[in-house]
């Protein structure tokens, strides 16, 4: 029973069926072409056996001639048509003399004729179903010369069954052959294969559901040929394979390890930069600065957690200081020069007095653009005295923190609410634009000085304009211009000088105006800086205004 179910099994093997089925064709072709010159030299065989049984009957029949005596043509014409009698499968004949002249013929003329002999030299001709030879004078011991047809009937017969007995000892050989590969087959090649192969699948399931190594059935086979390395191939592949899944899972939990550290680090992060941002809103204006007859409105919005740009409004001796400032860089460290330069401008603006004779200062202080315009001397030296602040702030910066590189464009002006005067230093900054009340730019306050805290004792120039009823200062970082849009294009400093165009009826208009534009131009794209904005508007009638910060 076991046997015939390998027998099954082996009929089931696509791998089996196909050798076998290659290999009998093989050995049926490669006998099939060996038969075709078997068959030929059969034929031959068989032809020259008729052909020596008549060459005996003829030297026989000349010999007995010869001994009778002399005989006339005739005669010998007639002695040789006993031949057919001799043997049957003699059909007829003719016999020439040397000349080549017909003496006679008896029984079926032979269709090979003496001329045709001569000129292609054949002594046979055979067609199949006749078969004639020539004897020459030169072999008879007569000056004859004969040509016999033969009856080759059962020359086809023989060469029928030899074909047969070849193609049936073929079909044998290779059949048995075919069937002894088969047997081989089976334990050789074809079950060592389906052991391979169910053992592929096990190894598919154990690393796919993450099992234990299972046991492979073709681990017990040892084998010196391709298959062995086939085999050797497959264990060492596996080896491979789960050695790389172990090393994959250490890493796997050294990296969750490390990530839960990241996290951690990360939320502790966010906590201390959502502190820092807390604090550093606290230097921010929690409300601006309030005066009849001014209007201030400002806009923040930072890239990060913290930022670097800052604005400030504060009261000086009854005047107030405006401020818009960009730290380099971003972030933390960018956040804490925000607060360093934010603290000392505030700290040095309020009681710095330069020494001597009020006239000679500001004779020695001449603003950039030709002497003061100011009336009010005092107010003069107000405004000069609290720009002293950025010179100490930046020589304090530039001298303790040259080794960091920090530094910041910035506006400081002094405003005098009573009339509009305003005394700036704009160091390195964004130029800021005054604008007329029904629109347009009038006039920008361009840079009078370096940024501020890279190099020690720079020099900071001051300039003086007046703000007109109804007209507005407007300032801002380059976060404004520079935002970029989903496909990263630039809002430009062309397209914000555009909306400066049309009439403005408030500060808050303007900062209104100004901000839609920009969040549409960005939509969902990263913001990269920080964008900030302060307006100051002097209003056309007096009363009291007052504007909170927008953080």
């Amino acid at each position: 029973m076991t046997f015939i179910k390998r027998i099954i099994a082996r009929s089931q093997s696509p791998l089996s069926r196909q050798i076998v089925f290659w290999l009998f064709v093989s050995i049926f072709f490669i006998e099939a072409i060996l038969l075709i010159p078997s068959v030929k030299r059969r034929e031959q065989e068989l032809l020259g056996q008729i052909q020596e049984v008549s060459s005996g009957k003829v030297f026989w029949l000349i010999t007995d001639i010869i001994n009778e005596g002399r005989a006339t043509n005739q005669e010998f014409v007639a002695r040789f048509q006993e031949l057919q009698k001799l043997n049957p499968d003699i059909l007829g004949g003719a016999i020439y003399t040397v000349d080549g002249q017909l003496m006679g013929s008896f029984g079926e003329s032979p269709q090979l004729p003496l001329t045709q002999q001569k000129n292609n030299k054949s002594k046979t001709f055979y067609n199949g179903t006749r078969y004639d030879v020539v004897w020459s004078s030169k072999k008879l011991p007569v000056n004859y010369t004969l040509i016999l047809r033969h009856d080759t009937e059962g020359v086809r017969v023989e060469l029928y069954y030899f074909i047969l007995r070849i193609i049936g000892l073929v079909f044998i050989i290779a059949a048995f052959t075919t069937v002894t590969l088969w047997i081989a087959l089976e334990p050789i090649v074809i079950f060592p294969i389906l052991q391979l192969r169910n053992d592929l699948i096990k190894a598919g399931e154990a690393i796919s559901q993450d099992q234990e190594t299972p046991q492979f059935n073709s681990a017990t086979i040892k084998r010196q040929d391709e298959l062995g390395d086939v085999i050797s191939a497959f264990k060492k592949m596996y080896g491979q394979i789960t050695s790389a899944i172990s090393k994959r899972k250490q890493a796997e939990a050294a990296l969750q390890v490390s990530l839960n550290e990241v996290e951690a680090y990360s939320q502790a992060l966010n906590h201390e930069l959502e502190t820092g941002w807390e604090i550093q809103k606290n230097f921010l204006p929690t409300q601006l600065v309030q005066k009849n007859g001014w209007e201030f409105a400002s806009f923040f919005q930072p890239a990060r957690q913290v930022s670097g740009d800052f604005y400030d409004t504060f009261e000086i001796n009854n005047h107030v200081g405006l401020v818009i400032a960009d730290v380099c860089d971003k972030g933390v460290g960018a956040a804490l020069f925000m607060a360093l330069f934010r603290s000392m401008l505030r700290v040095f603006s309020t009681p710095t007095q330069l020494r001597g004779q009020s006239s000679a200062i500001l004779q020695a202080n001449q603003p950039i653009d030709g002497g003061w315009i100011g009336d009010n001397m005092s107010t003069n030296l107000v405004h000069l005295n609290a720009l002293q602040a950025v010179s100490l702030t930046n020589d304090y910066v530039a001298e303790n923190h040259s080794e960091l590189g920090m530094f910041a464009t910035l506006f400081f002006g002094i405003l005098d609410p009573e009339n509009g005067l305003l005394t700036y230093i704009n160091g390195g900054h964004e130029p800021l634009y005054i604008i007329h009340a029904n629109g347009g730019i009038k006039q920008q306050l361009k840079v009078t000085g370096p940024a501020v805290g890279m190099l020690p004792g720079s020099n900071f120039k001051i300039s003086q304009t007046y703000l007109q009823p109804g007209e507005l200062l407007f300032g801002y970082t380059d976060g404004i211009t520079e935002a970029r849009a989903t496909d990263g294009e630039f809002f430009s400093t062309e397209r914000l000088k555009t909306l400066l165009q049309p009439p403005v009826s408030s500060a808050n208009n303007l900062l209104e105006r100004i901000t839609i534009d920009v969040l549409a131009h960005t939509k969902e794209a990263e913001q990269f800086d920080d964008m900030t904005m302060l307006i100051v508007q002097r209003l056309n009638n007096l009363f009291f205004n007052v504007v909170p910060a927008d953080n």
